[in-house]
């Protein structure tokens, strides 16, 4: 059996509850993700996935954009700091900021980003809510390789959630989230073991 050592490096980025951190880093303990998240990267002081970080003891990167003089700044502050840490992979956890073209080019096809819908429906920030509005009786989760199209990488993983009529936002995500912490570990488990990638077609070993 392959050694901590031999295993690719995760950062996880967050914004802000960290629940789907807290997914990965469980199913990490478990010896089930096929990686070792080394670090957490937030853009927000106040986020609770600091707290949730600190109580794994995994460390949090704390990159504040305003801190810096440009979007780019930030972002290549982020990519010496992942370099810093030697991370092999990412995922986007609730991370509330485009990822720029300097992290994307640092990391090609090894970053993957999850998102509240079937995609490519209901791409952006409000996927549940434009989903109830829209009146679908199925939507769903995806997790993607991140890509500079917004919401718009080849998936690696999808899981429909059903819509029921008497859904709110809140419940419908309730349920949603629940989907989320169960692929998502499975999606990161695969792309450490390798993947291929046939124009929008993601082949797993």
């Amino acid at each position: 059996m392959a050694g901590v050592s031999s295993q690719k490096r995760l950062a996880v980025f967050c914004s802000g509850s960290g629940s789907n951190f807290e997914a990965l880093a469980k199913a990490g303990r478990r010896g089930r993700l096929g990686t070792r998240i080394v670090v957490m990267v937030c853009d927000r002081p106040d986020a609770f996935a600091v707290v949730r970080a600190n109580r794994y003891g995994i460390p949090a990167a704390l990159l504040e954009p305003k801190a810096f003089g440009s979007r780019e700044a930030h972002e290549r502050a982020i990519v010496e700091m992942l370099k810093k840490f030697r991370v092999d992979l990412v995922a986007l956890a609730g991370y509330m900021r485009i990822v720029g073209a300097q992290i994307l080019r640092a990391y090609p096809g090894k970053i993957l980003n999850i998102h509240p819908s079937l995609l490519p429906s209901f791409k952006g920030a409000h996927a549940v809510r434009d989903a109830l509005e829209y009146g679908v009786k199925i939507t769903g989760v995806s997790v993607h390789l991140a890509t500079e199209e917004l919401d718009g990488g080849p998936v690696i993983l999808q899981e429909a959630v059903r819509v029921l009529p008497a859904d709110t936002e809140e419940s419908l995500l309730k349920r949603i989230h629940a989907v989320e912490h169960k692929i998502y570990p499975e999606a990161v488990r695969l792309l450490a073991r390798g993947i291929k990638v046939k124009g929008r077609v993601i082949k797993t070993k």
